[in-house]
């Protein structure tokens, strides 16, 4: 079943005090009562909206702009862009929130370009400088270095990060102006290149890495250890789990789409990927609409018969090619984990060719 398409909407600005008023009325400049704008209408939305999340605009932001543009229910990310990074950010409507680990826990990729010679508190263009050096190093010089930051590493996450420290997020410690003691913990680099280097003092390069990595802290300690400190001045997300630049929406393209649908000149569905899409590494299984009938209700089933699997491990489960289920398989038996209910708007059949 397929809902009417929501409308378009205008994103939230930032310090938009109405967005947090919980009355259908607010006192004007003459303290008369004047009506404000009806709550709008919520969807049962599922699908993931890959952004090419613009330069200045937080995650927070970010979703909470897709979420208004859908009218959805539920929305949530899977990766957190810093404001000065551009890219991929995947964003889950509805069930898809049920997947977002499987991304989440996926290879990320970015392109980035470490300005040599200042090293700054946030280790990029945002923060103050704490320490420079006339020093600049040469391409050969940082090519050498490249293979001590591949492979499993100790990093040491920025003074600037969301790692919490007793219950508080390290970014409002510092920004108390007080030093975070936070500990080194290994991170996976499958590949780091140099791309190009400029005279000027910038270079560019290209990172495979897996979760928890700080591109930012690798600008730090490189520029440590070549005696002429670094930032990052230019960082973008090219791969974040199954979803790579093919599947990035710019913003303003979203908006159009939006306001297309909206006068009936679109549909809202193009936009989405299925939610099946986030479980890429997974295998699928089929099944009968009667076993479909008891995962649903979250009862396990015993398979039995030729054809049945013999695998173990997690599956994703569909009936009738519909997504049902994440379940677990064991020795014939599958019990379910997650299960989803695709009842509203979901991605359309243009793209569910792609799963």
């Amino acid at each position: 079943m397929v809902v009417t398409t929501p409308g378009s909407a205008i994103a939230p600005q930032n310090g938009d005090a109405n967005e947090s008023r919980e009355n259908n009325f607010s006192p004007d400049s003459r303290g008369e009562k004047r009506q404000q704008q009806p709550r709008r209408e919520k969807f049962d939305v599922h699908g993931w909206v890959i952004l090419d999340k613009p330069i200045g605009m937080t995650s927070t932001h970010a979703v909470a702009v897709v979420k208004r543009l859908f009218s959805a229910k539920r929305a949530g990310h899977a990766g957190t862009l810093d404001p000065l990074a551009t890219g991929g950010l995947p964003i889950a409507l509805g069930e898809a929130t049920k997947t977002v680990p499987y991304v989440m826990d996926g290879r990320k990729r970015y392109r980035f370009t470490v300005c040599w010679g200042e090293e700054r508190d946030t280790d990029d263009t945002e923060g103050r400088v704490t320490q420079t050096s006339s020093a600049c190093p040469d391409e050969q010089t940082i090519r050498a270095l490249l293979p001590q930051f591949t492979g499993t590493i100790e990093q040491i996450p920025p003074q600037y990060s969301a790692i919490k420290v007793q219950g508080e997020r390290a970014y409002d410690i510092a920004r108390d102006g007080e030093v975070v003691a936070l500990q080194p913990r290994p991170v996976e680099i499958h590949e780091l290149t140099l791309v190009a280097h400029e005279t000027g003092g910038r270079t560019t390069f290209e990172a495979e890495c897996g979760k928890g990595t700080y591109v930012r802290a690798l600008a730090r300690d490189m520029g440590r250890i070549l005696g002429c400190y670094g930032h990052i001045c230019a960082l973008r997300r090219t791969l974040c789990g199954p979803f790579d630049e093919s599947d990035m929406i710019p913003l303003v393209e979203l908006e159009g789409l939006c306001d297309r649908a909206a006068s009936g000149e679109g549909n809202l569905a193009d936009a989405l990927l299925p939610v099946e899409t986030a479980l890429d590494d997974i295998p699928a299984l089929a099944v009968t609409r009667a076993d479909a009938a008891r995962l649903h209700m979250g009862q396990a089933v015993l398979l039995r018969g030729r054809d049945a699997p013999n695998s173990n491990g997690t599956v994703y489960v569909t009936v009738g090619g519909r997504l049902l289920a994440l379940a677990e398989l064991g020795n014939g038996e599958l019990i379910p984990k997650r299960v989803f209910n695709l009842t509203g708007l979901t991605a359309s059949g243009r793209n569910n060719e792609r799963v």
